[in-house]
């Protein structure tokens, strides 16, 4: 069996995109709340900024990868795990983002604020979103008889 790569720029963001998920959502996040000197209200301004500059970065591997799925099959052709990745995206930028960045900016301004799942469920989301793209991105390899 030999493996065939129909479109290597998806599977360069595909995976780049993970990576990105990886090293952000599941290490960064909580990381640096670990780190000597880190109040709440620094870590989550940086957090804040990371978080939205990670949303605009996927957001350009999302229209990369469609991108080559159109120029590579001269048509829309789209896995429905990239689908599954999209709507998260789209979910985490209209709703979840926006929602914990105002708590984040109560929090900064030393308001009260009260209990939310946000958190929760941008977590979950991050969690299939990972599994959505990694099995996107094998997909992406095909396997031939030699």
């Amino acid at each position: 069996m030999k493996s065939k790569v129909e479109q290597p720029v998806a599977v360069i963001c595909t995976f780049t995109w993970i990576g990105f998920i990886c090293a952000i959502s599941f290490m960064e996040a909580w990381l640096k709340f670990r780190a000597p000197g880190v109040t709440l209200p620094i870590g989550l301004g940086i957090g804040r900024l990371v978080f939205a500059a990670l949303n605009k970065v996927e957001w350009v591997f999302a229209v990369a990868i469609l991108i080559s799925n159109i120029s590579i099959a001269k048509k829309l052709n789209i896995n429905p795990f990239y689908i599954v990745a999209i709507a998260i995206l789209i979910v985490q930028t209209a709703w979840l983002l926006p929602g914990l960045d105002a708590r984040a900016v109560l929090h900064i301004e030393g308001k009260t604020v009260p209990h939310s799942y946000l958190h929760l469920y941008y977590a979950i989301a991050e969690g299939i979103k990972f599994i959505a793209l990694l099995i996107f991105g094998t997909k992406l390899f095909k396997l031939e008889k030699v």
